[in-house]
């Protein structure tokens, strides 16, 4: 490792660049430096009113728990599983944000960040060291905070993009050798299975994909095998697209942004994956401002951008990141790729979906639940897909969506929805 101008110190050091008030930001998903997020939280007893902003972050989030939360207070832009129950206490929040434009958070002084902890690979011979998998907001992080602290580690990919940092750029910096977090691939159910077989119907030749992480996701890509000239544009993805890579449907030839490329602003899944994405010119990391970006994506072909829901009422409106009142995780990129889709040419914004929740509850309603969240609002929504079908609400009056949903909600639940929509919207 090249230490002549990296300043290796404990990491019980390298965290002593907290000071009492200030605003930390923490790289998150599989470069979640927790060595870091550790040592400081040890600090504890010695810190009053410190922010941490972040995204999704991985392992144990200890400055949500006592004794270390009378010190660190959570302001998150997504809640993960890790945080979830702490950003309903007084120690944590949760901003409602586009994922394309956290960015202007660091950038307009809006949330000024006074140090960064990130995870970096060793630096190259040019002093440059690698952001890894996960570049999204961590680059204008780096690029306003007044320090960085990085955790340098030889199991991060050196990835190709824009996800770079030279060593003069990094105050201090503390060692460990261990592997990034990884996420294994899970078995689609019978029913999401179906789903991704109704899903990839709609995908054609030469589209630009986006999707993210899940047995859904993965079982649309399990069904596009024999497809042609997929590009990839997404705001993460994950092993579900390697073997498309492999078999030559992925090829990006027919993208007008980065043709023959894979963009991304991060990358999530198994060691395989890491494999991959390491020294790969063909996959481009760019932060989450670029490849969120509704004017870029627009200016692919056939963007086919594939969402979840938590639930649908029966005019369109989706909710996928609360539980009425209850934040279960964030805007993230949502809207910015359902927008992006529906304006490119031939681009096709979908919502997939089970019909029911595992408790057998209609993800069809006739109304969000109260304080639920309108993350897509119906004005924006165009395919919706179950296990039961595919339905484009696309220049439909509210009784026509109506109809065209209940036709996708489960059997045992369409009758009670039918008498909903007969008393709102008087239909027969």
């Amino acid at each position: 490792m090249n230490q002549d101008k990296l300043k290796i110190v404990s990491a019980q050091e390298a965290v002593s660049t907290v000071q009492s008030g200030d605003r930390v930001f923490f790289q998150g998903a599989a470069m979640t430096p927790n060595v870091l997020i550790d040592s400081l939280c040890e600090r504890h007893s010695e810190l009053k009113n410190v922010e941490i902003v972040q995204i999704h972050t991985h392992g144990e989030a200890k400055y949500l728990e006592a004794p270390y939360n009378e010190a660190f207070r959570l302001n998150t832009f997504f809640v993960g599983s890790n945080v979830r129950k702490g950003v309903h206490t007084q120690y944590g929040d949760y901003v409602p944000v586009f994922l394309s434009e956290i960015h202007w958070f660091f950038r307009r002084n809006i949330l000024p960040l006074d140090v960064a902890f990130i995870q970096v690979s060793p630096p190259d011979r040019h002093g440059y060291c690698s952001l890894g998998a996960s570049v999204d907001i961590t680059l204008p992080a780096i690029l306003t905070a007044k320090k960085v602290v990085a955790q340098v580690n030889p199991k991060v990919p050196r990835t190709h993009g824009d996800g770079i940092i030279h060593v003069n750029n990094i105050n201090v910096a503390v060692e460990v050798d261990e592997p990034i977090h990884a996420s294994e691939i899970g078995t689609p159910t019978e029913i999401e299975a179906t789903i991704g077989k109704n899903v990839a119907a709609l995908v054609e030749d030469g589209a630009t994909l986006q999707m993210g992480i899940g047995n859904i996701p993965n079982a649309v890509l399990n069904n596009l095998s024999h497809h042609k000239r997929l590009g990839i544009h997404t705001e993460m993805f994950s092993d579900g697209i390697l073997p498309l890579v492999e078999k030559g449907v992925i090829t990006g030839e027919d993208k007008e942004i980065k043709t023959g490329k894979i963009v991304t602003c991060f990358a999530m899944g198994t060691q395989k994956l890491y494999d991959f994405i390491d020294d790969n010119p063909v996959v481009h990391f760019k932060e989450a401002g670029y490849t969120n970006d509704t004017a870029i994506i627009r200016r692919n072909p056939k963007v086919t951008a594939i969402n979840s829901a938590i639930e649908i009422d029966l005019t369109g409106q989706v909710c996928a990141d609360s539980i009425g009142t209850y934040q279960y995780s964030g805007v993230g990129g949502q809207m910015d790729f359902i927008r992006g889709a529906s304006l490119s040419p031939g681009g096709k914004p979908i919502i997939a979906m089970p019909s029911v929740t595992n408790k057998g509850i209609s993800k069809i309603t006739p109304f969000l639940k109260e304080g639920a969240s309108v993350t897509t609002t119906r004005a924006h929504v165009h395919y919706v897909a179950t296990e039961y079908g595919v339905v484009n609400l696309f220049g439909k009056g509210l009784e026509q969506r109506a109809k065209a949903l209940i036709s996708i909600a489960h059997p045992n639940h369409r009758e009670a929805l039918q008498k909903e929509a007969y008393k709102r919207f008087n239909l027969k």
